[in-house]
């Protein structure tokens, strides 16, 4: 195991560099590594490394969240709140609905299957999303509208809508009916996962008021609360569904809102984690991609990972339309509402693991729907930021200036 995060860390970060150099974002050097270490190449990952692969990126994704949580304001997501809340249902809606109606036309497979390779592809990455999104808030980067903050908010929602509605399509296939309920119940489930993340985030607040613990200590208590909160979705899935992501974000948020100067510490420490989390979660996407598999898709499958993209950055226009963005502006969100990851690697393989009958056709169209959308959402990220975004320092400069204009004019 020791022999595999060796060769994990040195080839990770040597490629990471390299590609740095050249523009390309570093999750797809860390993707390659894990392809080039992983089962249907090399063979130089430890098994025991990938019977966790799950869980390890799962510990990397409430990494990912507790920081957006502990970053997002509520004061400037109440500006931004309708916006936020279209973004997390429309265009993940769309994106479902026309791969779902598609795909059987392209692939001999049933609507239901395509139901499911919607639901699992349309998911925001929020691996990629959000920790850019925290650095444009540091940068003050198009926060002079809280862009960051909305696309942070409404793709950490995404996620969750996609999921909600690939366990009602393999509820269906399970039992071959269809309960309403769950759909019905979802605004409840975010409502009550929110006030739990809430709560413990408050409580955890007065606790740290009390007793004077080291920062480092608190970081390992938030993440065992954390951990304790996704083991307790798990629990509770018989009885009443809950996210523990949400509630995670939730947490966070409490943090922020009621100990500000201690989230300000808290989210320095988590910055330094991400750092190997996020080396550890790509190279694990990657190494459960089969490459070999890609030969019997083909086109369509390319084809069908784009369109639906397109309709995305539709639904993305529709839930903007009526905000006080100008275009450059809109077309930032619609970039940033490209990227999948996260999701597709974790849930990908589960309708294969059912006995799904297209469940390979599903795993290596996510698959892919990662290859295409990721690399070309970060980078455009990285690279239009600057030109599609107003920083608060460049819009005092433009006040200033159109103030001595007026100025010399009178």
């Amino acid at each position: 195991m020791l022999l595999s995060i060796a060769l994990i860390l040195i080839i990770a970060i040597s490629l990471n560099a390299i590609f740095l150099k050249l523009k390309i974002p570093g999750l797809i050097a860390f993707i390659i590594t894990g392809i080039i270490l992983g089962p249907h190449v090399l063979e130089l990952i430890d098994p025991n490394i990938l019977a966790i692969s799950l869980d390890l990126r799962e510990i990397a994704l409430i990494v990912i969240l507790l920081r957006a949580g502990l970053t997002l304001d509520l004061k400037d997501l109440k500006k931004v709140g309708k916006s936020a809340i279209l973004l997390s249902f429309v265009p993940a809606t769309l994106e479902i609905l026309l791969i779902a109606f598609v795909s059987p036309v392209f692939f001999d497979i049933s609507l239901l299957e395509g139901f499911m390779l919607g639901s699992i592809v349309t998911a925001v990455s929020p691996a990629v999303v959000v920790p850019r999104m925290i650095h444009f808030i540091e940068k003050k980067v198009g926060t002079n509208k809280q862009i960051p903050q909305m696309i942070l908010a409404g793709a950490s929602i995404d996620d969750i809508y996609a999921i909600v509605v690939f366990t009602v399509c393999l509820q269906i296939y399970q039992t071959n009916s269809f309960s309403a309920l769950t759909l019905v119940l979802f605004p409840v489930t975010l409502i009550v996962s929110l006030i739990l993340g809430i709560g413990i985030g408050l409580l955890l607040v007065k606790i740290f008021k009390l007793l004077h613990i080291r920062d480092t200590l608190k970081v390992l208590i938030i993440f065992g609360v954390s951990f304790l909160l996704i083991v307790l979705e798990g629990f509770m899935k018989d009885y009443f569904a809950i996210s523990g992501l949400l509630a995670v974000i939730a947490l966070g948020g409490a943090i922020l809102k009621q100990y500000p100067i201690l989230a300000g510490r808290l989210t320095s420490k988590f910055s330094k984690i991400w750092v190997a989390a996020e080396i550890m979660l790509f190279v694990l996407v990657g190494a459960a991609v089969d490459i070999t598999i890609f030969k019997t898709v083909g086109l369509l499958a390319v084809a069908l990972v784009f369109l639906g993209l397109l309709i995305r950055m539709v639904g993305v226009i529709l839930s903007i339309g009526n905000t006080n963005l100008n275009n450059k502006e809109k077309l930032f969100t619609c970039l940033s509402y490209l990227p999948k990851a996260t999701v597709q690697a974790a849930i990908g393989s589960i309708p294969l693991a059912y006995g799904v009958p297209a469940g390979n056709l599903i795993l290596t169209i996510s698959v892919l729907a990662i290859f295409i959308s990721a690399p070309l959402g970060a980078i455009a990220m990285d690279n239009l930021n600057q030109k599609l975004l107003v920083t608060e320092i460049e819009e005092l400069e433009e006040s200033e200036d159109t103030t001595n204009i007026l100025e010399q004019t009178i």
